[in-house]
């Protein structure tokens, strides 16, 4: 429940001013995967070391070179919502950043709540790329039977009449969301690339800590699983070609060759601790730190020292002032690329020096492949998770770990790990990177500390 904006005193009281270095609270995730749409299904899933690539479905996939993907069974989702498939690829998009959302709303017992509207903001990270296909005339089976045709003729297409290939309102995902629960605050949309997802939690951060709302939505939804983005990225030589679905996405062993494309939705409410507490939500973390840089090198290629890795990683540990052996977990970007891994690989032993012996690290994008603008939305809840339940994901795959790749990446089976802070990292194209730092908070203490 919303209620309209009241006037803010210079008190500190409803009505307050700015509070410099207000805390922030996570407390609920909403998320969609190839792997389920229930948090704690899919969490099990990912503890378990299950992998969610298969089969492409959602087109006639058999003529490409790479036919494998992580797809999220929409039809399920639109059944539980009660609505039709969505047609393309832009609508998957905003189907899955919808169910995401409504999950993590209820979680946070937002619904039954008053909360100022004006105080209330989103800010999501998103991709709502065009399915190109949907807008080539003569489209036929034949035309699928020869992908490389299929991406020449759409860039021809789009050369012509540049309205074809131009990406979607990006501002439609805030949109849509603040609209669906009523929130007047700010409402921003981030495309950063594979940063996308953390950037907005990063920015949704500050804004509550800077006293510019009380409660965010944010996380980030995408989907590019259409037959031109498939091709588009085949020809690019990004994407894996391992012949076997389930072991294709293989982070840091030495005969990884590329990523998995995927989708999906992973949305979180950041809430004002204060805030939080007083309705008595419930509090699953303490956001504490964001850092984001750029490398200001290629646009699809990392900085070969890890530069603008590095950097976005200190930033975030002193935003959080935290050192670096205070943290016991990092889920990094770990995309399964050749040069990714092993510059990240690099970038944490620049940042963590001795103590990156020492920190556990995993990838769980070898289990959900590249879900590209949403990764860090979806990333964020493992991390959050694991920290809940001092449990970490496995990399799976990591069968032949690569010799410059040699920290500990938690291969193949989850553990037990006593850990109180851990990080998350995305690493986008364009140099585009961003770091969130989370803290543990045990509830129950939490409450008594309270009242």
């Amino acid at each position: 429940m919303i209620t309209p904006a009241r006037h803010r005193s210079a008190d500190g009281a409803p009505g307050s001013g700015r509070r410099p270095g207000r805390r922030v609270a996570v407390v609920g995730l909403g998320i969609a995967t190839s792997l389920g749409l229930d948090v704690d299904e899919v969490w099990r899933a990912v503890l378990a070391g299950r992998s969610g690539v298969a089969r492409i479905r959602q087109f006639p996939s058999e003529a490409f070179p790479v036919n494998i993907g992580s797809e999220v069974d929409v039809d399920a989702l639109c059944a539980r919502l009660g609505e039709p498939a969505p047609p393309s690829a832009v609508n998957r998009t905003l189907t899955c950043a919808r169910w995401a959302a409504d999950r993590a709303w209820q979680e946070a017992g937002l619904a039954a709540s008053a909360i100022e509207s004006a105080r209330a903001a989103t800010c999501i990270g998103a991709g709502l790329f065009p399915a190109m296909e949907s807008r080539l005339e003569g489209l036929t089976p034949a035309t699928l039977d020869d992908p490389e045709a299929l991406v020449r003729r759409s860039v021809e297409r789009g050369r012509r009449d540049p309205e074809r290939s131009r990406p979607q309102d990006l501002g439609c995902v805030s949109l849509m969301l603040a609209a669906r629960f009523g929130l007047g605050g700010p409402s921003l949309t981030l495309h950063s690339a594979c940063a996308s997802a953390t950037q907005a939690i990063g920015e949704a951060f500050h804004m509550i800590r800077a006293d510019r709302a009380d409660v965010v939505l944010t996380g980030g939804a995408d989907s590019m699983m259409s037959m031109f983005c498939v091709a588009g990225f085949t020809r690019l030589g990004a994407l894996s070609r391992h012949p076997d679905p389930e072991r294709a996405s293989r982070p840091f062993d030495r005969a990884r060759d590329g990523f998995v494309l995927g989708e999906g939705a992973g949305i979180v409410v950041l809430e004002e601790l204060d805030h939080a507490r007083r309705r008595r939500a419930p509090i699953l973390a303490e956001l504490i730190g964001y850092g984001s840089s750029l490398d200001a090198y290629r646009f699809t290629d990392v900085e070969p020292d890890g530069r603008g890795a590095v950097s976005c990683m200190r930033r975030a540990l002193a935003d959080a002032d935290v050192r670096p052996e205070d943290v016991g977990y990092a889920n990094a970007h770990g995309t399964s690329t050749w040069q990714n891994d092993r510059v990240e690989t690099r970038a944490f032993k620049d940042v963590f020096g001795a103590h990156a012996r020492r920190l556990a690290i995993s990838s769980t994008k070898s289990q959900l492949g590249h879900l590209l603008c949403a990764a860090g939305g979806v990333e964020f809840i493992f991390t959050v998770l694991a920290l809940r339940d001092r449990m970490l994901p496995p990399t799976i795959n990591l069968e032949h770990p690569d010799p410059e790749c040699d920290l500990d990446y938690v291969a193949n089976h989850g553990r037990a790990a006593a850990i109180d802070v851990a990080i998350s990292n995305s690493f986008g194209f364009g140099g585009q990177n961003g770091t969130l730092v989370v803290r543990r908070v045990d509830d129950a203490a939490s409450w008594r500390s309270h009242e």
